[in-house]
């Protein structure tokens, strides 16, 4: 027996040294994402914010966040430390307008380049623009202007940002329609549309028109905007009613101001006549005020799997949009959360399944949420 057990801890202790010897020096380290983290299933991760807009989960593994008022922030998800915070010149914030959406370049990691949408003033008239910076150094520089001038309003300035990787990468953005219906449907005009745009500020070759920025038109107010299952998704907001979620196709007609929601039988000669492409979802007779949009393709949350979820502003919920196998049919919507944080401007999800929620109610006591689980 004795001779037994001095054999078997011999034998165990060359199996390790073997095994140790398997691991090569640059093999990177295996981590669990869930390490260190606070184990609550659902908490405030940060407080004090006022009118955020855009949560982006950086390629540093950070929290983004914008505040309509310019300020960017930069925020640790494990414990809600502000670990970088500034204010980008320019901006004026009336109404909704303001700082609003945000993107990193895919190659963050190498460039710090971030893309940011805000309201701004040339000479009295209200205008949005797209802008670069670099984060360099821990702070923001080497601004540039990819494209300005777009029609701004009080209101209705859409303004979500999604980079699809390719040869060569594209930068989608969504505008509203600033408050004047008929833009919608000018391919001429910046506003109402869903922009595409090269990184480096000009037209792709292959947009429906030869040096027009437009990608589709037709919107009223589109405020959310993800790339999944090889589609865009964007959500919109109605007028009193139809809010919408939208599959956007190259150069398609989505219907505003003749069309809300669905082709309904008065409105069916213009979708003929323009190939209107109907939503894959909509609030019927009255609105949610539909905002901001993710993609959840985790394991993470059990149910939760392939689905759309969507913040509301006036419904003050989070609606989960359950997709069909190839993502072209919403077949089933869950409201969740309803009235528990207040008005819901945007949600995120993290590479691990952790979803982020930000308030929209003002006076300084907007909220970050983190969904961890359901439990």
């Amino acid at each position: 027996m004795r001779n037994r057990s001095f054999f078997s801890v011999c034998m165990l202790a060359v199996l390790s040294t073997v095994l140790f010897s398997c691991s090569r020096e640059d093999d990177p380290p295996v981590t669990n994402p869930d390490d260190n983290w606070p184990s609550d299933s659902i908490r405030v991760l940060k407080g004090g914010l006022n009118f955020p807009w855009e949560i982006v989960w950086g390629k540093d593994e950070h929290l983004w966040l914008t505040e309509r008022g310019g300020r960017v922030s930069r925020i640790d998800p494990r414990t809600g430390e502000t670990l970088f915070s500034t204010t980008l010149d320019g901006v004026v914030a009336r109404g909704e307008g303001g700082l609003l959406g945000m993107v990193q370049d895919p190659a963050f990691a190498q460039n710090g380049w971030i893309y940011f949408v805000h309201n701004y003033l040339e000479g009295d008239a209200y205008r949005e623009k797209l802008v670069r910076y670099r984060f360099t150094g821990g702070a923001l520089a080497d601004a540039k202007v990819l494209l300005d001038n777009i029609p701004a309003a009080n209101i209705h300035n859409g303004s979500r940002l999604v980079i699809v990787e390719g040869n060569p990468a594209v930068l989608y953005m969504t505008t509203g329609d600033a408050a004047n219906t008929a833009l919608a449907q000018q391919p001429g005009s910046l506003a109402g549309k869903v922009l595409r745009i090269l990184l480096d500020g000009s037209v792709p070759g292959d947009n429906p028109v030869a040096g027009n920025y437009y990608w589709s038109l037709g919107h009223r107010n589109p405020q959310g905007l993800v790339w999944a299952n090889n589609k865009l998704y964007a959500s919109e907001h109605g007028p009193n009613i139809e809010d919408e979620i939208n599959i956007i196709e190259k150069g398609r007609n989505y219907g505003w101001p003749s069309v809300n929601g669905p082709c309904d039988p008065g409105e069916q000669a213009f979708c003929d006549a323009n190939q209107v492409k109907e939503p894959i979802w909509s609030s019927g007779a009255s609105t949610v005020a539909a905002c901001g949009l993710d993609y959840y393709g985790s394991d993470r949350i059990p149910g939760w799997k392939n689905s759309l979820l969507m913040t509301s502003l006036k419904n003050a919920t989070l609606f989960r949009h359950q997709l069909n196998a190839d993502g072209t049919a919403i077949q089933s919507t869950e409201q969740l959360f309803r009235t528990r944080w207040g008005r819901l401007r945007d949600v995120c999800v993290s590479p691990a399944g952790r979803v982020y929620l930000c308030t929209s109610n003002g006076n300084n006591q907007d909220i970050l949420v983190e969904i961890s689980s359901l439990e």
